[in-house]
């Protein structure tokens, strides 16, 4: 009886390119977001 695994690695290795935009895709709209809390959170101490 053959075992197969389905956790196993994906032989081709990702690019730095596609990692970087990957992370611009989420950090952006992220930082947005963090930013704009952070300004309306202020508004809260005046």
């Amino acid at each position: 009886m053959e075992h197969t695994s389905s956790n196993t690695p994906n032989d081709t290795p990702s690019s730095g390119a596609a990692v970087a935009i990957a992370w611009l895709f989420v950090g952006i709209p992220l930082a947005w977001g963090v930013t704009q809390t952070f300004i309306k959170a202020l508004a809260l101490f005046k």
